[in-house]
């Protein structure tokens, strides 16, 4: 019963970090980093957000399959599902917030920060829930296992490289800096800033979902 929990609070997470990547996506300022490239990909070929997200999933999972070879567990193959969830979610959400399509700079500022909180949201219930990782993440851990490297340093490394390696994608493909531009950068900042937040100040949610019998 306590695991059946912990996976319902872990899918509703991934919804409310859907709705976050999505709202900071229609605010047309880059989106998050881990969305980086699935999003500049998006723009350039007749496939969804989530679709390219999916694929970049199964991706990151194959990469950690090759860098922990055989400590390469079961549990990491629930992040499949995982992806086709989060990737359907993406999608929907995008549906959702189609009439969201802010035109001055204030307001698209307004909606990035908005959807930055409800991502900073998503991602700590998904630590709340402790049942499995995003393959972002993951494959963050599976480096700092195979190098021995500090998780913080290792994600923010990885979140820039994504940015970076995006950026570079769409010059080649557009020959503009299209899908990576302020708002990845505040994003990248700001969501991780709120999870600390939350993290140190929301405890008592943790006591709630998860009182001791």
């Amino acid at each position: 019963m306590e695991k059946a929990k912990r996976y319902v609070i872990f899918i509703i997470g991934l919804f409310i970090n859907s709705l976050g990547v999505s709202l900071i996506t229609k605010a047309d300022l880059g989106t998050s980093p881990i969305s980086s490239i699935p999003y500049v990909l998006s723009l350039n070929f007749p496939l969804t957000l989530g679709q390219f997200t999916v694929i970049f999933s199964i991706l990151l999972i194959l990469l950690q399959l090759i860098i922990l070879g055989k400590n390469f567990k079961a549990e990491h193959v629930l992040q499949i599902p995982v992806s086709f969830a989060f990737g359907y979610f993406i999608d929907l959400c995008m549906s959702i917030l189609s009439f969201v399509n802010p035109e001055f700079y204030a307001s698209k500022i307004i909606y990035l920060v908005i959807g930055c909180i409800i991502l900073g949201m998503g991602v700590y219930t998904e630590v709340l829930a402790n049942v499995v990782m995003l393959p972002g993440e993951s494959f963050v851990r599976a480096v700092v296992f195979r190098i021995k490297s500090e998780f913080g340093i290792s994600k923010v490394a990885f979140d820039v490289s994504l940015a970076v390696i995006a950026g570079i994608i769409s010059i080649i493909l557009s020959s503009s800096l299209s899908g990576v531009r302020e708002g990845t950068i505040i994003a990248a900042i700001l969501v991780g800033f709120i999870v600390r937040i939350m993290s140190k100040h929301c405890v008592f949610i943790k006591n709630i979902l998860f009182a001791a019998p």
